[in-house]
């Protein structure tokens, strides 16, 4: 055998697992659903929660930035809702019209003779609509959304904000909250207005990405080994925590590779180029998989 026939067949067996987001990743930026979403997001906290029009842009920003998702730290300063009706009405709106299916890059993760799933900080109906439109509902072993990592009755603050915990109620106690009521929501703007503000933030029960402690129990949940598994994100965020518990990352959307990407890759179709080595030297046989995406029960491991 040749050098270059074992320096490939090394780098083919580094990998057993492709861990994809979804959003702004499998399709680009320019299919204007993160901005309609953005836009959902906003009326939702104006129409649904009462929240001041003036005061939504900063208070978005801020809840993004410090909770990993708006509807995590909405949760976290005090409000609550109905997690089913949020995402109902985040993504029932979304123009998935302009999601179109996309046979190049289902002919590239069909010739994948690799494990590859979705992880993605959605709920499993967007997850389903978003890879039916695309034409790879079957391109993937299943779906790691916010169902699998939020399982329902489950909802207790986290003590440590790298180690979000819940506790299953009983049924008696299935409806409770864990939030204080509208009239006791934590002031995140004033908070950060003070010229000395601390880092202590009310915890939320929400788990999502770039929480390192998600991205684990992600792997956990999927029996995912990160030291053989490439991670394709479009959020610089989780791709830094990605790496940080140990996945090997590729930054999509932009060829310019930050701290913490191993790789960069303008478009998800630009795979190929980028990593040759899981392709090159393999059969050319489709792998799919049986049926729909597993988005019911998320994760069949």
């Amino acid at each position: 055998m040749e050098y270059g026939d074992i320096y490939l067949q090394a780098q083919r067996n580094k990998y057993d697992c492709l861990l994809f987001d979804l959003d702004d990743t499998l399709y680009p930026l320019s299919s204007g659903l993160a901005k309609a979403c953005r836009n959902n997001i906003e009326d939702y906290m104006v129409e649904k929660l009462g929240i001041e029009k003036n005061k939504i842009a900063d208070l978005g920003n801020l809840l993004y930035k410090n909770y990993g998702t708006t509807m995590a730290g909405l949760r976290a300063i005090g409000y609550d809702f109905d997690y089913d009706e949020y995402h109902s009405f985040v993504h029932g709106r979304l123009p998935y019209e302009n999601l179109k299916p996309d046979p190049v890059l289902r002919s590239l993760l069909l010739s994948l003779p690799i494990r590859k799933v979705i992880f993605t900080n959605a709920d499993k109906v967007h997850a389903a609509k978003a890879l039916s439109r695309l034409g790879l509902e079957d391109c993937f072993e299943g779906v790691i959304c916010f169902e699998t990592l939020n399982p329902s009755h489950k909802s207790t603050v986290s003590d440590d904000e790298d180690d979000i915990a819940f506790v299953r109620l009983t049924a008696n106690t299935a409806t409770a909250t864990t939030t204080t009521s509208s009239t006791e929501i934590f002031d995140i703007i004033g908070h950060f207005s003070q010229p000395n503000a601390g880092t202590a933030l009310p915890k939320t029960p929400i788990v999502c990405k770039p929480s390192e402690a998600a991205i684990e129990r992600a792997l956990r949940i999927a029996n995912i080994n990160p030291q053989r598994t490439l991670f394709f994100e479009d959020s610089a965020r989780n791709i830094q925590s990605g790496k940080r518990v140990g996945l090997h990352t590729v930054l999509v959307g932009t060829s310019q590779r930050i701290k913490g990407a191993d790789f960069a890759l303008e478009s998800i179709h630009n795979m190929r180029e980028a990593l040759p080595e899981l392709w090159e030297g393999d059969k050319k046989s489709e792998v799919g998989y049986a049926g729909q995406v597993a988005v019911e029960t998320p994760v069949t491991a």
